[in-house]
């Protein structure tokens, strides 16, 4: 029974910190030790016409074997509509029990606020919020290729079988993200076998400056055709479990047939667990930068049909 609320637990909180990751200032923490959470939910982020405020708490049987306990909060929601959206919350707990919902769910009210602002009536006025962002750009963070460093081993074996010889894929370096003087940069490139895995990072590791990073966390997921399936694995590189966190980030946005570095260079100041949600925004910002993210109707039909190429955590 300990080992079951043990897992629960650690589920709950890597679905926490990506929802934290994902969704950046609309998510809200109401209470750490109860679980209990808050995220307001727009139409359209920019220019929001319908908002409606989602507010959850995970009991410890959840995602095993029970469901969030969720309260809909705005004005307009009343009757009928409030009706129909819940029984769509609860119609897709039950499609996806045992597994992490709370992505699907907002993005179901998402799809629902997107179709009222597009019906002729007009909504109610809502206020609009900024976002602000300081984020320091270091010109030598922005890293271009310079072939002068040793290349580090990798501890994963190459197919046998193939055959083919493959290209080095392009190489997308994202904007660095600095926190008491540690930076964090995301590196992404696409992948459909893990030779091209070894490739990219030999080709980082050619790089002197994310050569001398602290760690380089990575995480990949290839699509296996004719399986149906993924394979899948991550990379701490001594940073503990942040391979996995964000593996799990990539798994709920259901993105396929990419990796992504995140290399951390360490100001000698502690983070505790801000570096976990700084090393998944570096990953989430170029990931949607560069169109990866699929439509949350998807994203459940990925987990659990997952294949580990390894797990060297």
């Amino acid at each position: 029974m300990a080992e079951g609320d043990a897992g629960s637990d650690q589920r709950q909180n890597e679905e926490i910190e990506a929802m934290a990751a994902i969704y950046g200032e609309e998510w809200c923490v109401i209470d750490d030790c109860a679980k209990i959470f808050c995220i307001r939910i727009s139409d359209d982020i920019d220019d929001p016409k319908w908002t409606l405020c989602l507010q959850v708490m995970l009991p410890d049987e959840y995602p095993g074997t029970a469901p969030p306990i969720y309260q809909l909060n705005a004005p307009w929601l009343k009757g009928q509509e409030r009706a129909d959206l819940s029984n769509s919350l609860e119609e897709i707990y039950i499609q996806n029990i045992g597994e992490s919902i709370l992505y699907l769910w907002v993005e179901k009210i998402r799809d629902v606020l997107i179709q009222k602002s597009q019906m002729t009536e007009p909504g109610p006025e809502v206020k609009k919020k900024t976002e602000e962002e300081d984020v320091e750009c270091e010109d030598d963070i922005i890293l271009a290729c310079q072939p002068e460093s040793s290349v580090k081993a990798l501890d994963f074996d190459i197919s046998e079988n193939r055959t083919e010889v493959e290209e080095l894929p392009p190489i997308d370096h994202g904007i660095p993200i600095t926190d008491r003087r540690s930076t964090f940069q995301a590196h992404l490139a696409p992948v459909v076998c893990p030779k091209q895995v070894k490739m990219v990072l030999s080709k980082l590791y050619e790089n002197k400056k994310i050569a001398s990073a602290t760690h380089n966390i990575y995480a990949y997921r290839i699509y296996c055709e004719d399986k149906q399936t993924f394979l899948q694995d991550c990379e701490d590189d001594g940073e503990t479990a942040a391979g996995g966190r964000l593996l799990h980030l990539m798994e709920i946005l259901n993105v396929k047939n990419v990796m992504v570095v995140v290399s951390r260079w360490y100001g000698g100041i502690l983070l505790g667990p801000d570096r976990f949600k700084h090393i998944n925004n570096c990953a989430r910002n170029i990931l949607v930068e560069k169109n990866y993210t699929n439509s949350p109707e998807e994203s459940s039909k990925s987990l659990g049909k997952n294949k580990k190429g390894g797990n060297r955590n």
